[in-house]
Order: C-alpha cells, then sequence, then structure tokens
C-alpha cells in the first residue's frame, strides 16, 4: 500500500481509486494532476502532508512512474506542493485560499460589478448577418477581386523582409500611409501627408484614438442624430457627456445656444453623406462649423466612410480640406470599399495634434497587421483599389436605381426616400403606423435584415420612424421580390 504519512484515510483512498481508461478519457497524467488539485483545495490532503513516493504511487495506480513524476513536477511549478530531500509535501494555503475553493459557486445572483459606462454601450440591433440581404453598410463582397488580391498579397510575402513579421511602426506601415495620403489629396481634397496619418482597426479605432487623444471624462460630444452608433459607444467608452445635434435634409443643426450652454470638446459628424439619412452639409454650414468650432477650441471628427461611392456627379469634397489647418480629424475606412474583415481604417490628424500626439501614439499602439497593410499600400500603387472602385460606383449606382424602382413601385405604402446619391444604401421614411422596430423584426424572420431607422437616434422622434435598406450585397434583380415582401410585412402589422 501507499506510504500513509498522509494519514488521513479519505485522502488515502482518492489517491488509491484507479484512474479512468479507455475511449474518451483524459490522459492519465491530467487526471492525476486535477484529482490531486482538487484533494488539495478542498483541504483533504492536509498542509504539510507527504505525498506517496512516485515508485509507490506509480505502483498503487498502475501507472508509469514518468506519468507520477511530471504531474508532481506541474503540481510544483503552480504551488500546490512543496518538493525538497524530505519527499513532496502539501503546500501550506492560507484560509482564504481553502475558503475560496470550497465556495466557488456565487453567494448570490447579484451580477458581477462593472463599469458604469457599460450601461450606455449597449447594443439596440441583433448580431448583423451581412450575407442576408438589404443589410446596410456591407458592400458586394461577391464582386470582391479576391485572385488581384492574392496576387498583391504575394508580391507583398514575397518582397517583405522576415523583420515584417515582427512589430512595426505604431502608426502603421509607411508605405500604406504614403499610399493613402497621395490618394485622399488626388481624391478627397485633403490636406495632409503620411507623417500626419495613422492606421488604425478600422473606422471604429480611428474614433477611439479621437477620444484618448482629445479627452477627459466628463468632456462634452456632440453627436449626429439620428447618427452613426459606432461613434456613440466610442464617446460612451470615454466617459464623455453626449449631445444629441439633429440633422435634417441639408446636414447637421447646431443651435446657437449650445455653444456656450453645451461647449464641446468633440463634435462628430459625415458631412459628405450623412448616416444614415443620406443628407450632404452645406457647404454654408460647413464654413460656419469650421469657424464656430476653432473658436469654441472644439475638434471636429469627419468620418468620411463611403462617400467614394457618389452616384451623381464626381464625390463630394473632404470638409477637412475647405480651409488650411481645418480643426479636423478626418476618419476614413476600407471596410466598404474593400471587405469589412479587412479591418483597416485610418486617421488624419491636423499637424499640431500629430506634433504632440506621435510620441504618445507610440508607445499606445503596437504596430501589428503589417503583411495586410502591405498587401493594401500595393493594391493601391498597382492601381487596383483605384479600378476596383470604378467598377463598384457602377454596380450600386444600377443597384440603387433598381431599388429606388422597386420601392415606388412596389413598397404600397406612404413613404418617403431620404437623401440617396451617394453610398450603399437608401433610408426610407414611415408613417409612425407602421412600426420600423416592428417591421424589422419580422423581415429578420423571412431573411431580410434592413435595419430601423429609430434605432440610430439617441432621442427617437415620430419622423425617426423609417427603414434603413442596403443594397451594397443585394442583386438588383431581387429587389421587386424583396420590396413586395416588405409591403405585406408592413401591411399585416398594421391590420393586426
Amino acid at each position: 500500500m501507499i506510504d500513509t504519512t498522509l494519514s488521513d484515510s479519505a485522502g488515502v483512498s482518492l489517491l488509491s481509486s484507479p484512474l479512468a481508461r479507455g475511449p474518451g478519457a483524459l490522459p492519465r497524467q491530467r487526471q492525476l494532476i486535477q484529482r490531486l488539485k482538487q484533494a488539495i483545495l478542498a483541504g483533504r490532503l492536509p498542509a504539510g502532508g507527504r505525498l506517496p513516493s512516485s515508485r509507490a504511487l506509480s505502483e498503487e495506480l498502475e501507472i508509469s512512474r514518468n506519468t507520477v513524476l511530471i504531474a508532481y513536477e506541474q503540481l510544483t511549478a503552480e504551488g500546490y506542493v512543496i518538493a525538497d530531500r524530505q519527499g513532496t509535501r502539501v503546500a501550506p494555503l492560507s484560509a482564504a485560499a481553502r475558503n475560496a475553493a470550497r465556495h466557488a459557486a456565487p453567494a448570490d445572483d447579484r451580477p458581477p460589478a462593472t463599469a458604469r459606462r457599460l450601461a450606455r454601450i449597449v447594443s439596440a440591433r441583433q448580431a448583423q448577418d451581412g450575407s442576408l440581404p438589404m443589410t446596410p453598410g456591407t458592400p458586394a463582397l461577391t464582386q470582391f477581386p479576391l485572385n488581384a488580391w492574392r496576387r498583391a498579397q504575394d508580391r507583398a510575402l514575397q518582397s517583405a523582409p522576415a523583420a515584417a513579421l515582427g512589430y512595426g511602426d505604431p502608426a502603421g506601415e509607411p508605405a500604406l500611409r504614403e499610399a493613402i495620403a497621395q490618394y485622399l489629396r488626388v481624391s478627397r481634397g485633403v490636406h495632409c501627408d503620411a507623417s500626419r496619418i495613422v492606421i488604425t482597426e478600422g473606422a471604429q479605432g480611428a474614433l477611439a484614438l479621437c477620444v484618448q487623444l482629445l479627452t477627459n471624462p466628463g468632456d462634452t460630444a456632440w453627436l449626429e442624430d439620428p447618427g452613426y452608433r459606432g461613434a456613440k459607444s466610442a464617446f460612451h467608452g470615454g466617459d464623455l457627456n453626449v449631445v444629441a445635434m439633429r440633422v435634417d435634409a441639408d446636414g447637421i443643426v447646431i443651435p446657437e445656444s449650445a455653444w456656450t450652454s453645451q461647449p464641446p470638446r468633440l463634435i462628430q459628424t459625415t458631412p459628405s453623406h450623412q448616416y444614415p439619412t443620406g443628407a450632404v452639409l452645406s457647404l454654408t454650414r460647413r464654413l460656419d462649423l469650421l469657424e464656430r468650432a476653432r473658436r469654441a477650441g472644439a475638434w471636429i471628427i469627419e468620418d468620411d466612410y463611403d462617400s467614394e461611392f457618389r452616384h451623381q456627379g464626381e464625390p463630394i469634397a473632404a470638409m477637412q480640406g475647405l480651409l488650411p489647418d481645418a480643426p479636423v480629424l478626418y476618419v476614413g475606412t476600407f471596410s466598404k470599399t474593400m471587405f469589412p474583415a479587412l479591418r483597416l481604417g485610418f486617421l488624419v490628424l491636423p499637424q499640431a495634434i500629430a506634433d504632440r500626439a506621435m510620441p504618445s501614439i507610440i508607445e499606445m499602439q503596437r504596430g501589428g497587421h503589417r503583411l495586410e497593410q502591405l498587401t493594401m499600400a500595393a493594391f493601391i500603387e498597382n492601381g487596383q483599389f483605384s479600378r476596383h472602385l470604378g467598377r463598384m460606383r457602377r454596380l450600386y449606382r444600377e443597384r440603387q436605381a433598381a431599388l429606388r424602382e422597386a420601392l415606388a413601385t412596389h413598397l404600397g405604402i406612404e413613404h418617403e426616400v431620404l437623401g440617396g446619391h451617394c453610398g450603399l444604401h437608401l433610408t426610407v421614411r414611415l408613417a409612425p403606423a407602421y412600426s420600423d422596430v416592428d417591421i424589422v423584426a419580422q423581415a429578420r424572420k423571412l431573411g431580410m435584415h434592413p435595419a430601423a431607422l429609430s434605432s440610430f437616434a439617441l432621442n427617437p422622434r415620430e419622423e425617426d420612424n423609417g427603414l434603413v435598406i442596403g443594397y451594397g450585397n443585394t442583386g438588383a434583380e431581387r429587389f421587386p421580390a424583396l420590396v413586395r415582401r416588405l409591403h405585406e410585412v408592413a401591411a399585416g402589422l398594421k391590420a393586426a
């Protein structure tokens, strides 16, 4: 029999009982480790008690002595036992540790304590399935030139040194930052150079970085209403006081009194294609906003998320380029122009902020996703990005026209199409009798994925009742049947 130095008969019995064998059983080494841990934590193997010798225990359990030795070594490394010349003994545990082990289950059903800000960061939507038709913001993934992307990726892998597998520049790969700077200067009229660009984890990462760099908890941030929910989450994540600013047909509306009663530190806007209403911020309001922000010491976040896809005329120039040294942080993303899983966005900092913040950014961030960034740089430099944008503009123009025609012909209820000369979605305002939340819930059961306009509003009003319908991921030929199905849903809910 085994060494009875343990003295506790329950402990001896615990070590003597056979280990499980056969298909599905854990490796015997792991079984022995778990058995000893549980016995020590439960107090069945008392502190100071000497464990059986490896030879005795291996004979008792009919297992390899090496299995026991490895188990004892692991327990020693984790602090459960102490090995010395006298053998292997159970390590002393504090009373608190033993009590915690005996009462592992929670004493009550109270939820765990979390940061108060989490109560303000709650999604009003279900998890998105971008494969469903009518999903807002999802590009035509089936039309993405995967072969061209693979070739760019192969070239990036072949030319990249082994050092590219390590950490890179925290602000992003220099090749990609330079490629973005050149593209933005030509296509969007943005004043920038590579030294002012920071590569981020999508637009959401850029928004969070703006909050980190420019605000303190309790500062005020103005947010378009209805507006981009990701900006609301980023602002609440920074413990900011979020103030809703309504949007009309000419973009964000800022009451004169707000500049003194609720002075902002940050102002979020989507001036070239407001999300989700599609409004374009008028030139008068752009210039006024720039001047008032400068005087107030506020910073404007210009989210230019899908302005490359303008379906009438040339893309509208970025607000950032209207004035020299404009108080604007320009945010862009490749989630719409390329594909969402790429998770590459960028932030263009004003020169004054770049000069002060870059040393901190270098400490705050780690340069990762280097091969993806190098591939994206090559994709831009070899002209594939511009060719892809050209193809997608034509495709989305066709799909938007088809959706407009289907709405006019088949929706069959009173509605108003808002904005809509750009991007990947149309917003349709509905009469209050047709609850957008109920329509969306029923539509999802039928395999459609529009969004409720009211879910984008911080303070929903009657005019915020409607549907945000994506056309980027939906073929033009499908819209007549899909819109007829929406009509049936809306009519059925009103009748009920």
